[in-house]
Order: C-alpha cells, then structure tokens, then sequence
C-alpha cells in the first residue's frame, strides 16, 4: 500500500486506498489515478503551478459500479483528503464568508473528451455567493459563477434538460439586448441564478443543495455513473477502450478565468496537432472558463495573441510547455487558466494528433535526441500510415451528398457511373473514368472493377466480395449503402427524388462511406508515389512528410522478425507489390485466372461427363495456365511464390440456375428446345449446393475432377524449369486448398510429386518445389501433427477459418447482425477485420505449435485478409509466424507493424 506522506490524512484501510493527493501520484498511474489525475500529479512533482487537489482512484469507480454503492472507506478517505485541502488552502468548502470552491472532474486512464461528466464551481450556495463577490470584489463574476454551477450540476447530477437553462439564458440576453452572456450584467446574473433554481425545483422534484459538501459528494457518484452512459459506452466501442477500466475522480481547488480583462483560459499544444511542425499553436479567451472554449459561445484568439495581453504569463507558459515536452517527449496537449495575472496549469496530457503530424513529430523527436528510433517507431501505426496512402476529397469542395454506406477501402475515386463491367471496360478503355455500380459484385465483375475507379454497391459489408478484392486492389470501394436503389437493367441509381443515370458523375469516399453527385476534388497521396518511386525526400512540406515516413519504415524493415507477402495473381499486381516491399507471394488464387474468356473452359471441364471432354478442357488450359505462371515468376524473380491450386465455390463457375431454368422452359414453351441447354440444366441440378463455401471446392474438386490438380502442378513445373532455362531463380511453393484430413493432402502430393518428376526428366531441369496446405478447417488446425507430416509449409486461410469457427457467412452475416453485435458489446471488431485470439487465435496457436512438434522446420504464415490488419500482425508476431500475407496495398502497414511488434516484445513500447 502506498504510504500518504501529508500528516493531515489519515487511513481507514490498510488493504486499499482510495484516495491519492495529486502530490502522491505520478504519470505511470494511469490506471489506478487515470490519465488525467496522473498527469495532474506528474505536473505537481514537477513543481509546476498546478491548483491543490486529489483523486479518487478507478479502483472506488469499480466497486461503485459493481455494488450500487461508494466504498465504506471511501467517504472517510475523501474528509481527510478535503481536510488537508481546506488547510492548505486555508478556507473551508463553500463557507459563507470567503468559500473554497472545487471541480469535480472525470479522467479515465484514456481520454474520453466530452463523453463523462464534470462539475465547476462545487461549493457556491446562496449564502457563499456572497462571501466570493465580497472577496473578490465583483459581484458579476460570483453570481456569473453561480449560474454556471446550477446550470452544469442541473444538468449531469440532477438530469435536467440543458436546453431549459440555455433557453433562459438567451431569454435574459434578448431581455438585455445583448448577443453575448459576458454583457450581462450581476443583477442579471441574480435573477438567472433564480430562473435556474426554480428549473432544477421543477423538473428534479427538489431543490438545488445549498449542502456544500452534499454537491461534492453528489457530483462524485454522477462521475461515477457517467462511464456506464450510452453516449460514454458507444464511444469506447468506437475507440476500443475496454468497458471495464472506470474512471477517477479529480477534485481540484477553482481558479477562475471568468475575474475580468486580465484573468482568461485557453489550450495550447507543444507542436501543431494537425502537422507536427514546431511553433505556437493553441487557443486563449479572456474572461472565461474552460468551457466556454469547448462550447464555442465566443471566438477565442490565437495563443500566440497571448504574448500582447499578458507578456509575463505567456513566456512562463512556453517555459512550462517545453518542460512538459521534454519531460513527456511528446507532444502535448495543455489546458490553462489564468487568474489575475497568475498561470495555472489544469492539464495535461500526450496529444493527439493527425497520421502526419505523427510521422513528422516521430521522427523530429529523434533528431532532438528526446527518444530513439524504437521509441520513434512506437509512436506510429499502421491505421495512420494507411490513412496517408490514400488520396483524400478537398474538404473545402462543395457537395451534395446522395447517401453513405460502409467505408469498404479507403480513398477518393470520381467517375462516371456505369453499371456492368463491359461498360466500364469499354469506357476506361477510351480514357473515362468511371465508378462501377452494383448490387454487389462477384467474380465475373473482376475486369469491371479493375477498370474502375472505385467501386460502389447497395450490398454487402467490409469482407464481402467488391470489398475484398478492392482493398487487395488498393481500389476505392463503398459497400451496403442500402439508401441507394440500384437498377442495372434501367442503368440508373435512385436516391429519393434523385436519379442517377449511366454516365452521371459521382464520388465516392472509401475512407467515410459517403456518396456524392457530381465531381468532388481530390488531394493525390505522396506517400503512395514514394513506395512506388515517384517521390523522393526534399525540401517541401510533402517531401518533408515523405522523408519521416522513410525514416520511420526503414527501421521498422531493419528488426522486424516477420517477412511480408503479397496476396497477388498477376505479374501486374505483384510487381507493384514488389514495389511496395513485398518479400514474395503468399497467396497466388488461381481460380482468378480463370475468368473472363477461360471461364467456359472451367465450365466444360467441371460439366463434363466423359473423360475425353475432360481431357480436351484440360490441354486447352495447360498452356494458358503456364503463361500466367511464367509471367507470374519473373515478376517475382528470387522471391517465394505460393501458388494455390484451384479453390473456388463451385457455383462461380456453373452458369446460374435461375437463368438457365428459365431459358429451358421458354425454349420448350416455344417447342424449341436446345439439347445442349437440357443437358447443361442437368448437369447444373446435379451439381446445385445449397451452401457453395461448404460443398465441393478445393481439395475435394482437385480429388472428383481427374486431372483437375495435375494441370495446374504440371503448369506450375514446366513455367518454374522455364524461368530456371533463363537464368531466372523461381522459388515455387504448392499450396493444396481446404484440407481437412492428412489422407487427402497424401493423396494430391503424391500425384504432384509424380508430375514434377515427370516434368524433371522431360526439361532436364532440376526442381525444388515445396508442398503445403492451407489451414482453413478448424478440423485441419486441431490435427495439424497429422497434416505437418505431409506438407512442408502451412499458410493459414483465417477467412475462411474464421467463417467456420463462428458458423456464419461473411457475404451475409455484416449486413444483417455485424451492426446489432457491435452495438451491445458482443464484438469490439467484426472478426473478419481483426483475428479473433480467443477462438479462431487459439487454433492459430495450437496448430503452430503442433506443427512444428511435427516438423521443426515448419513454414508459417497467413494469408487471410487479416494478414494486413495491424492488431492481427502483432499476433502473428507472438505465435511465431514466418511471414504474413496481405494485399500490396497493404503492404507497407504489415510491415510497419511488423516492426512495431518486434519492437514493442524488446520492451520499448514507451505507453
């Protein structure tokens, strides 16, 4: 238990304590005092002017909130505390002659701003209003201070609706003639306070406590009670605080900003928040409290303005920031007031900051020597450098927005709309830009969305198709933005009264989900021009951005453990995924290359009921199949490349059913029937799934359909001895889809390594091709022993392992509950966007450590979408993965947070 060194306080518990004096704490106690009262303590150990006060701890919020009840200790802890205060001070709480008046403030370990409760001016009754306009001596200011207590302790302690006290404000001021309340003056003022009380009698049922310490003690439990709001709850679900940190209590002795021209508050920041750069940034307001700053009743004036109206004050106030700054090295965030000519510091804290600002202040506190580059590297993430990769909408633009849906991939795309991809092909191809509309996508609309400048659908969520393969695309995409009526047939989008027809220009928003009409600007990224090599560091602010951002990855590329992958099936896309950083191919999806032209050959081949069909649909494909892998491999040349053997839900290649029926039944309805369409709607019935992702795909299509998989291993072979006869360095690796018993990856390796061998002898090129599997199967991870006895590597498909541990679609399940379990608290993430650690993690973990019992020289890695989430990296970074695999986009944020792993397990995390 922590020793109270003031003599005046005394314990009633040798087991907790409750009650810290801001000169008892520090910053590390963020948890027990919140960050807010840590700071406050910091601030007062440093010798700052910080106004006297103690907390009371999270630990008393907790019991508060788990019994319906303070702690028995907790009442007595806080008389000694206000004792010791009071003698400081030397005044008692609201006595009437000349009153101590207290705030009552929230501070939960994370800055929560505006979402808890607080109280000024604890301690003004009708008989200590007096005392203070006496010692003051300004009657306005006491009765200014009156009005304000009624009205904030009205409104959080006692529930009032705040509209009726600003109702009554601007009733006074109308009655005055004046359009702000500073104009008013105490006889004003008096009768407000008395408007106020009358409100409060009327709508609590009781009137405002002249009890000083009854407002105190009321105004604790209503802290209390404010982290379990709705408002306080949505928030933290939002910022992923955890629900059951509490909040502390800070009570802190008044100073006034509102005692004349020379008194004021105001907030500063150490750096710009909004770009880093060095200078003087913040906000001041003469004659006020601190929340008439937050509330925006009168326009401040810059900080630096402070400099003219009071010259002592400021310069103590930018010699309290740079101390603070180099005592927290960080940027801070401060809050002030002034009383009289006398500086008073009321907060602190690190500051918040835009993904810029933070690269830039990252990399200048290095060069100060204030931090290293592992503290530098901790002070980024992979969600701010995304947020800088993508281009952005001119903020200042004009708009009319028509709807908005879910911020799919982020960025600003402008085009014109068009809604099938022929079009968009068609148009792109003659130099329009153009956004692609739909329903939802599928695997057809491939070209389209590849010729589009973003993508747009009225369906859909985060992981379903457009949004999948758009982020992998780093293409624009809004997704579910149901408000929007899409109708391809009439090519047209209604939005209410609002059509939007073919070739209309619209703008999409990935990183909102808002929808516009019409052209809205857009800002290109720099970032995205230096992974690609556009851009280099120099002398302007973008360069200066583009050169901290360098800085900040080549470190993180120099002791990062985990190597980064791309999830790539084209030459094209992997060699840009080589210029993003990529370290080979993770995950290559054949089925892709099966679109467009070759998908009929897909077709006949799982159609055919002979094996000389069969066999005609397979030598078409051989050829084809080669080309893609030659090409594939010399783009990435000396790196791994995992190709995955064909994995498609079998109804992406079967024609549909619905249209297939109906074009039988009108042909025979006609009585000319087309054999080959009877036939076809045989076949189709015969291979119908009610549930595709569960059915006859994967290992088990390359086990039914003979042949199937010893194309793809042989095309494989031969594009690999190819690249080997020119001088080219393929390193291959064979990964068999789906598997969920060791038996059947048995039987495909064998017939792989047949091939290959057969490919050997013919090329006369030697061969290393490694073979693995895919853990997508929770049946697969829990026998991993087994499968590591037939596979030299595992790649952990934790979509679809995701989908199969929780039993749900992740083409259905967002749109339908996603929002209702976000909102009660049941999911903090959907678990398709970040990996689920207790359930889908586990199995991770568990088929990690089996596998390697099996095979010590095991390869690991992923190439789920979760590969390019950064909470997920550092996952992977824990089980002891070898690599992760994501979209190229995505790339430099996995290997940001790669690094940011490795970094943070050596103990440099510096939060």
């Amino acid at each position: 238990m922590s020793e109270n060194k003031d003599p005046h306080v005394a314990h009633t518990s040798e087991s907790v304590k409750f009650v810290y004096d801001f000169t008892e704490g520090n910053k590390e106690l963020k948890d027990l005092l919140g960050g807010k009262g840590a700071n406050l303590a910091e601030m007062t150990n440093l010798g700052l002017p910080v106004p006297p006060g103690f907390t009371i701890t999270t630990e008393a919020c907790k019991t508060y909130l788990d019994s319906g009840d303070e702690p028995v200790e907790l009442r007595d802890e806080v008389s000694a505390h206000l004792d010791a205060l009071e003698k400081t001070m030397g005044k008692k709480l609201g006595q009437a002659n000349d009153p101590l008046l207290v705030s009552v403030r929230s501070g939960a370990k994370f800055s929560m701003p505006g979402m808890m409760d607080t109280v000024l001016n604890i301690g003004l009754s009708d008989k200590s209003v007096t005392g203070l306009a006496k010692q003051s001596g300004d009657d306005r200011f006491a009765w200014d201070s009156y009005r304000r207590l009624i009205q904030m302790f009205g409104k959080t302690v006692m529930d009032v609706d705040g509209e009726l006290f600003e109702d009554a404000l601007e009733a006074a001021k109308a009655a005055k003639k004046v359009t702000v309340d500073t104009d008013l003056e105490a006889a004003d003022l008096k009768k407000l306070v008395t408007k106020f009380k009358k409100i409060v009698k009327t709508e609590a049922g009781r009137d405002f406590p002249q009890d000083p310490r009854e407002q105190m003690d009321l105004a604790i439990r209503s802290v209390f009670e404010s982290w379990n709001t709705d408002r306080a709850k949505l928030y933290r679900r939002q910022e992923r605080i955890p629900g059951d940190l509490g909040t502390a209590v800070n009570i802190c002795s008044m100073v006034f900003g509102n005692l004349g021209p020379d008194s004021g508050t105001g907030v500063a920041f150490t750096r710009d928040p909004a770009s880093g750069h060095q200078g003087v940034y913040g906000d001041y307001l003469t004659n006020a409290q601190g929340e008439d700053v937050v509330a925006g009743i009168r326009n401040t004036v810059a900080l630096a303005d402070l400099e003219q109206i009071d010259k002592k004050s400021y310069d103590q106030l930018m010699q309290i920031m740079e101390t603070l700054e180099t005592h927290y090295k960080d940027l801070c965030d401060i809050e002030f007031t002034i009383e009289r000519g006398q500086l008073w510091m009321l907060q602190t804290r690190v500051g918040k900051r835009t993904a810029g600002a933070a690269f830039r202040i990252a990399t200048q506190l290095v060069d100060q020597g204030l931090i290293d580059e592992a503290e530098a590297l901790q002070r980024v993430n992979g969600a701010q450098l995304a947020q800088l990769m993508f281009p952005r909408f001119d903020e200042s633009a004009k708009v009319e927005q028509l709807g908005r849906g879910i911020a799919a991939s982020p960025g600003a795309a402008v085009g014109k709309a068009v809604f099938d991809s022929y079009t968009a092909i068609k148009w792109s191809r003659s130099g329009e830009k153009v956004i692609l509309i739909r329903r939802e996508t599928n695997p057809d609309d491939l070209d389209g969305m590849i010729a589009a400048e973003g993508i747009l659908t009225s369906r859909g969520g985060k992981t379903s198709h457009a949004a999948v393969v758009a982020r992998g695309m780093g293409k624009t995409c809004v997704c579910g933005a149901e408000d929007l009526e899409v109708d391809t047939k009439r090519r047209r989008m209604t939005v209410g009264d609002t059509v939007v027809e073919e070739g209309d220009v619209v703008s999409i928003d990935g990183s909102t989900g808002k929808v516009y009409l019409g052209e809205v600007p857009v800002v290109p990224s720099p970032v995205v021009e230096y992974f690609e090599g556009r851009m280099h560091a120099g002398a302007d602010d973008a360069d200066e951005l583009v050169a901290a951002v360098h800085r900040v990855m080549a470190y993180a590329d120099r002791v990062r453990r985990l190597r980064v992958r791309a999830n790539a099936d084209n030459a094209e896309d992997a060699l840009r995924a080589r210029r993003f950083g990529a370290q080979g191919i993770g995950l290559c999806r054949t089925e892709h290359m099966f679109l467009g032209e070759r998908r009929e050959m897909v077709e006949r081949l799982i159609l055919a009921d002979a094996d000389d069909t069969r066999e005609d649909a397979l030598k078409e494909l051989l050829p084809l199949q080669k080309r893609d892998f030659v090409e594939l491999f010399e783009a990435m040349d000396g790196l791994p490349v995992t190709v995955r053997l064909l994995d498609p839900p079998l109804h992406e290649f079967l024609p549909d059913i619905t249209e297939l029926s109906v074009r039988v039944a009108l042909a025979e309805s006609r009585k000319d029937a087309n054999e080959n369409d009877l036939r076809l709607l045989q076949a189709v019935h015969r291979l119908h799934e009610q549930n595709p992702m569960l059915g006859l795909r994967g290992v088990r299509l390359g086990l039914v359909i003979p042949g199937l998989f010893t194309m793809q291993v042989r095309a494989i072979a031969e594009a690999a001895a190819e690249r080997k006869t020119a001088k080219g360095d393929p390193r291959v690796e064979i990964m068999i889809p789906l598997v969920g018993t060791v038996q059947e990856l048995e039987i495909v390796r064998e017939e792989a390594e047949q091939v290959i061998a057969e490919v050997v002898e013919t090329t006369g090129v030697e061969l290393k091709l490694a073979l693995g599997t895919m853990i997508e199967l929770p049946r697969a991870a829990l026998t991993a022993d087994q499968i590591a006895e037939a596979a030299e590597f595992f790649s952990f498909g934790t979509n679809d392992l995701t989908q199969t541990v929780w039993g749900f679609s992740r083409d259905d399940v967002e749109a339908s509950f996603f929002t209702a379990y976000l909102e009660k608290g049941i999911f903090g993430v959907s678990p398709f966007e970040t990996i689920d650690k207790d359930g889908v993690g586990k199995l991770v973990r568990d088929a990690v450590k089996a596998g390697r019992e099996t095979r010590p020289d095991l390869k690991l890695g992923v190439c789920g979408e979760h590969g390019g989430d950064p909470e997920s990296v550092h996952f992977f970074h824990e089980v002891g993965l070898d690599y992760v695999s994501c979209s190229p986009f995505r790339i430099p944020v996995a290997r940001l947070e790669a690094g940011r792993a490795a970094s943070h397990s050596t103990g440099s995390d510096h939060r």
